[in-house]
């Protein structure tokens, strides 16, 4: 079967508003201005989680966190499973004859049992769990054990020095050059998640910013970088206009202390949500609003913004459709007529982590027991948002618009039994 070539770029604690086509006035990402130019920009683009695993987990399912089997941070030892064994955006390509292949972070998964290969993926080299050192390639956490995590399909592999970032870049641009169409090329990149770590001609171009902003801002221009060495390289061999480019983050900007490198037990400020309340962690707009860029040129048209609020779970099902294979038992939904005319109906958007719940219909959100962001507590309560008037969730209106309250407070109990059921039948995934 013939269809379109499918890249998906994924970066890990990008922030809404660290890309120039996103407002950043201090971090230059010309390939990344370019390719929203190319294609569809959103601006309430969500993951469907505000943390890493269950984010990927819907990315490649299309289902919600825990209608996929994932709702939390996965670990890193050897010994841990991740996503249950069910159809994925790779299994699904690959039995349409698309050739698959990630490059860079999984985090569903490290025993052999959930490695990318028994997920659909026929070529995976990156790392398994959730973060690394940029030159080792070893985890290092506290006072655990430091962990080696580099894998060249079920093979370690070592390649000290080499900036990981660069190193994924590479293997795809290689992988892009030499394949076949059709094909499916997941780009997982860390960056910028921690440790911080940047080379020092990427540093160079930022030297007037704050350190914690400078180091931030070096790790996404390399991103950057890449994204335009990988587009040049579609562009090179004929494939640019044919291809679907997907790109987006796994959650908002990190406030983690492990990301200074000090020492210092304080909140990190180096990653912007663009004036969104809250962080990775956190149900508010700052921890789950990431952004969201289309390009197809053959397919979609070129420098169109999107208002329209849409999820990472949607991926999936508009992938699949524009290969000609529609599919109807998942949760996102087929995004492609919002794509190309604008055309969409209202939905209930809804996301569930830890204590926290929230609930978007329309211009309206519902937050249940936020948490500003992660390891700081939830507060009990539920704070009613009119995103479309105050989309950095300033001021709570539940107070004086009971009638949305109590709707929206219905809907969070449909969600509730909806989490309920999907957790009771954990044990097949596939339902």
């Amino acid at each position: 079967m013939s269809g379109p070539n499918v890249v998906i770029i994924y970066t890990d604690d990008l922030g809404w508003g660290d890309l120039g086509c996103y407002g950043s006035t201090d971090v230059e990402t010309p390939h990344l201005d370019a390719l929203a130019e190319r294609g569809v920009r959103f601006t309430q683009w969500y993951s469907n989680s505000p943390v890493c695993s269950p984010s990927r987990a819907s990315l490649l399912t299309g289902r919600h966190p825990a209608h996929a089997g994932v709702e939390s941070i996965l670990g890193a030892a050897r010994t841990v499973t991740g996503l249950p064994d069910q159809p994925t955006l790779a299994s699904r390509l690959g039995e349409l004859g698309w050739t698959t292949a990630i490059f860079g972070k999984w985090h569903l998964g490290v025993e052999p049992g959930s490695a990318p290969q028994r997920r659909g993926f026929g070529r995976h080299l990156g790392f398994r769990a959730g973060c690394v050192d940029y030159y080792s390639h070893i985890m290092y956490w506290g006072n655990r054990h430091p962990l080696h995590d580099l894998w060249d399909d079920d093979t370690e592999i070592w390649r000290n020095g080499e900036y990981l970032t660069d190193v994924i870049t590479d293997e795809a641009v290689d992988f892009l050059t030499a394949v076949r169409d059709p094909f499916f090329c997941y780009v997982s990149y860390n960056a910028p998640h921690y440790p911080m770590h940047a080379p020092a001609d990427a540093m160079d171009r930022f030297a007037h910013l704050p350190w914690e902003r400078q180091v931030m801002a070096a790790m996404i221009s390399r991103v950057d970088d890449g994204v335009g060495r990988i587009v040049e390289t579609l562009r090179r061999t004929g494939r640019l206009d044919d291809t679907i480019i997907v790109f987006s983050s796994d959650n908002g900007p990190s406030a983690e202390e492990r990301n200074w490198l000090g020492g210092e037990e304080i909140a990190y400020p180096g990653g912007s949500a663009g004036g969104l309340r809250g962080h990775k962690g956190s149900l508010f707009e700052g921890g789950i609003r990431v952004p969201g860029i289309w390009s197809w040129p053959a397919g979609l048209p070129q420098g169109v913004q999107c208002d329209e609020p849409a999820m990472m779970m949607d991926v999936l099902p508009t992938v699949l459709a524009a290969a000609g294979s529609p599919v109807d038992d998942v949760d996102g939904v087929d995004l492609g007529p919002l794509l190309r005319d604008g055309g969409a109906g209202e939905r209930t958007l809804c996301w569930a982590y830890e204590s926290q719940l929230a609930v978007r219909r329309g211009r309206w959100k519902l937050v249940i027991d936020p948490s500003e962001r992660l390891g700081t507590p939830s507060v009990p309560g539920r704070l009613l948002f009119d995103l479309e008037a105050d989309p950095a969730e300033r001021q709570d209106r539940s107070g004086d618009r009971p009638e949305v309250l109590a709707e929206l407070s219905a809907a969070a109990a449909d969600w509730s039994a909806d989490l309920d059921r999907w957790r009771a039948g954990a044990a097949d995934p596939t339902g």
